[in-house]
């Protein structure tokens, strides 16, 4: 762990896994021939069992939990209801340790809903119980800024394999970084607003002129077993249940 401190460390991370056959796709893809380290998965959607399938056959694509409140279309619950809030938030937790055989490596939400003052004590209790990085709340800085989409617009440019490489060498800071990413193919099967972008940010990570960018900056890719790893007694500890 010497230098962390004057070394680029980044966990790159999809989220959205399990959301359908084509988001799980692009996620493998962005693993395999390109630069994602990992995933966050939503337990709770119609690709989840598939995602965790696949992702067996890689061992070094790290898989955390993506709790997911909000899905496109009608909330999972009313968000005003905390009690529910908690229950639904444990039981997606539980889900993951059952149908995976392990905990996840960390954990974040859909849309951010951690975020909201009142809900975001629930996952701070159950990221503290569970001994698992959370996302905004470890040594672990949130990187969100590749994103090809906002004012109603699309932005493509924002995440071609030139912006990528942007980032890497003037936004990216020293330390641990995650950066969150939205790769995946679009078919239908997962509504919506964020669907072509998917492809450009997958096509952006498989970039060769990124990966060159990466091994001339040194940029160490790590997923967030091998940040707890390099941390050692820093670094939360997880909680078989």
């Amino acid at each position: 762990m010497a230098n962390v401190e004057k070394r680029k460390i980044i966990i790159v991370n999809g989220d959205d896994f399990g959301a359908s056959i084509g988001i799980n796709r692009g996620l493998i893809e962005a693993h395999k021939n390109g630069i994602l380290t990992s995933a966050s998965l939503m337990i709770n959607m119609p690709a989840a069992e598939e995602a965790i399938e696949l992702s067996a056959a890689y061992p070094d694509l790290g898989v955390g939990l993506h709790v997911n409140f909000t899905n496109e279309g009608d909330p999972v619950i009313d968000l005003s209801d905390i009690e529910a809030a908690r229950t639904e938030l444990n039981e997606q937790y539980q889900r993951f340790v059952e149908c995976a055989g392990r905990p996840p490596t960390h954990i974040d939400s859909h849309h951010n809903v951690h975020r909201r003052p009142e809900l975001a004590p629930l996952f701070m209790e159950l990221a503290e119980a569970q001994r698992l990085f959370l996302r905004e709340h470890s040594p672990v800085r949130y990187f969100s800024s590749f994103y090809g989409q906002w004012g109603g617009e699309s932005h493509p440019e924002h995440i071609s394999p030139e912006q990528l490489v942007n980032v890497l060498e003037t936004e990216i800071q020293p330390g641990y970084t995650e950066l969150a990413c939205h790769p995946g193919y679009m078919n239908g099967e997962f509504i919506s607003e964020y669907a072509v972008e998917r492809e450009v940010e997958l096509r952006s990570l498989c970039s060769r002129r990124v990966k060159q960018c990466i091994a001339e900056l040194e940029i160490e890719l790590v997923n967030y077993s091998s940040v707890r790893t390099q941390l050692g007694s820093m670094a939360p500890r997880p909680v078989r249940s």
